[in-house]
């Protein structure tokens, strides 16, 4: 009798023991890129990171390599903006909840330092940067979270090649101030101006983007070089707005690697030609920026207001 007390007494011990084993494991977040610890891959952009009070800006990487890219299909806004090379590279903001994974995470640019005034003091993730841009990103009203400030909240996927592989966890970035009030774009219910469009098609010197309206998912659905664009976990890319911006552009620093010469920096405080896509329609356009803390608005070419849809927001940035 006493012998089959004990027995019984080791068993559930060691129940135990194991049971707190394995929520321990589950806790500290599995090898996947869903948990807070060290991760090998990246994963989908289903699950959320904790509330933000301010914008994060996350610069990703969109290049064949680094396709398909994660927490893309998450973004409140997506600026497309013309790199060296004639090539694109993407800065996403996430003003809702982040994905738990975000990425590639790639090098910033002049051009997202104008940008992002607008947005107050933003978060701004980023890998490298030309070294004579280095002292403005430090000296910017933004919070830096570089892998060199936050290096806990970056890890490599293993399976991908370097430099395509750097991915960040959102929520071990510093958050920063509340975005200001209407600095956010206007969304509303569009104009009655405005003709029936089923696709658009918008080219860079290295990069050609096709946008296809379904009237069933209410988006226009986006893909890149010929490929629909997707991210992990989420399918084809959409949106519910996308705006061909046509910008001056100037020759800049160098690129990350302190050897590409010429990076183009967009002009995004003025005015100039726009082109508005939503609710399957097409609006002839005009932006305007008054300052640099100035919010981007958009009218038809008769004046009036040309808000955005709900939803994602697509901006790209082609030089005029």
């Amino acid at each position: 009798m006493k012998r089959s007390w004990w027995v019984a007494s080791v068993a559930g011990v060691l129940v135990v023991a194991v049971a707190a084993v394995l929520i321990a494991w589950k806790l500290s977040g599995e090898p996947d890129g869903s948990g807070p610890g060290p991760a090998t891959t990246a994963t989908s952009e289903k699950t959320a990171a904790p509330e933000r009070r301010a914008v994060l800006a996350v610069k990703i990487d969109n290049v064949a390599a680094a396709r398909p890219q994660t927490g893309l299909s998450a973004a409140d806004l997506v600026y497309v903006e013309p790199v060296e090379g004639g090539l694109t590279r993407l800065l996403a903001l996430y003003w809702n909840r982040p994905p738990t994974v975000i990425g590639p995470v790639r090098s910033a640019r002049a051009t997202d330092l104008t940008l992002l005034t607008q947005y107050g003091k933003p978060t701004l993730a980023y890998s490298g940067a030309a070294p004579e841009l280095l002292p403005s990103l430090h000296s910017a009203s933004l919070v830096n979270g570089s892998p060199a400030e936050s290096p806990n909240a970056y890890f490599r996927d293993d399976g991908r090649p370097s430099p395509h592989n750097l991915y960040l966890h959102p929520e071990q970035v510093p958050d920063s101030e509340p975005v200001p009030v209407n600095a956010l774009p206007e969304a509303g219910p569009a104009p009655e101006a405005g003709a029936p469009a089923s696709a658009a098609t918008i080219r860079f010197p290295a990069a050609s983007f096709a946008f296809t309206w379904s009237a069933q998912a209410g988006r226009w659905l986006i893909s890149l070089d010929g490929s629909p664009l997707t991210s992990t976990g989420a399918g084809q890319v959409g949106t519910a707005t996308v705006v061909e911006q046509r910008v001056a552009v100037r020759l800049g620093e160098r690129g990350e690697t302190g050897t590409v010469p010429n990076s183009p920096i967009a002009r995004t405080i003025g005015g100039g030609q726009a082109t508005v896509w939503r609710d399957g329609k097409r609006f002839p356009a005009v932006w305007e920026r008054a300052n640099e803390q100035a919010p981007t608005r958009f009218r038809t070419t008769s004046g009036q207001p040309l808000p955005v849809a709900d939803g994602p927001l697509w901006i790209l940035l082609v030089p005029a």
